[in-house]
């Protein structure tokens, strides 16, 4: 057990105290593991770093699934490690596999979640990490990849990072180099799937560029979806289909009615079941 105050070990008994509870005034980050789970122990470790950096701004509650299986199947949990965000008593998000540090300080930030010290000060140091653009994360990958050469599992990270910066050929070459047992793992699957979306940003401009484009024009088609594949890949779901249907919405026929052929490729990549029932809803008003 960690000796952190803002991290703790759950179970059944308790849960509803220890987590339910507790988020109705502290976000409560559940991480579920597995002793024997490689990409556990790079996730795991920087969890915990981040709870004390955040020094209360949420809880870091672990359940470790082989001793917690009743919790672990309650919640549906597939694969290890499985990282879900309550707040409110209710589970608001998550993310399977072990995300490279920039993207789960951008799940934070996305729900909310500050460090106590930066919530009351806009200027806070710890801001800049929060804001790492893609080639920061490939680079921040790449070299703790290479200066772990025992830990394998760290390439996953570097394929994720290279995906969100659109570099779909290496990123393609590197799964194509994972060793079998990784080859299979949940992460790698996803990001073969993230491939297309990949693609789309070869020479694409950052978000920024492409927010700048946006507000000088509207009706730029190309970087609104090019602007959606950049949220998908970055785990910013809702904004990213949101960027889509409107593509979809201003013209059925740009580029071949990308924007529903995205919308129709996203749905595959995305958990939350009711985040795609309704957008599929909203997609189906368009077409009929």
């Amino acid at each position: 057990m960690s000796a952190s105050p803002h991290v703790i070990d759950v179970g059944v008994e308790g849960f509803e105290t220890t987590v339910l509870a507790k988020s109705q005034e502290t976000p409560v980050l559940v991480d579920f593991w597995a002793t024997w789970c490689g990409p556990c122990k790079t996730l795991g470790p920087l969890l915990e770093k981040l709870a004390d950096e955040f020094n209360g701004g949420f809880i870091l509650a672990k359940v470790d699934v082989d001793k917690e299986q009743q919790l672990a199947g309650y919640f549906q949990i597939r694969s290890v490690p499985t990282v879900m965000l309550v707040k409110g008593g209710q589970i608001v998000d998550g993310f399977p596999g072990a995300l490279p540090e920039g993207q789960v300080r951008q799940f934070l930030q996305h729900h909310g979640v500050l460090p106590l010290e930066a919530a009351a000060v806009a200027d806070e140091p710890e801001f800049v990490e929060l804001t790492l653009s893609p080639e920061e994360q490939v680079e921040a990958a790449r070299s703790l990849m290479l200066s772990a050469p025992d830990r394998p599992e760290l390439r996953l990270d570097l394929i994720a990072a290279l995906l969100q910066a659109g570099h779909a050929k290496e990123a393609e070459i590197e799964l194509d180099g994972l060793p079998a047992n990784l080859a299979t793992d949940d992460r790698a699957k996803r990001a073969r799937a993230q491939l297309d979306f990949a693609k789309a940003l070869q020479d694409a401009p950052g978000e920024a560029e492409l927010v700048a484009q946006l507000a000088a024009n509207p009706a730029n088609h190309r970087a609104r979806h090019q602007f959606g594949v950049r949220k998908l890949l970055a785990g910013d779901h809702e904004a990213a289909l949101d960027s889509f249907l409107a593509v979809m919405r201003a013209d059925r026929k740009f580029d071949d009615d990308l924007g529903r052929k995205s919308l129709i490729a996203a749905f595959a990549l995305i958990d939350d079941a009711d985040l795609v029932s309704r957008t599929r809803k909203q997609m189906a008003a368009l077409i009929f």
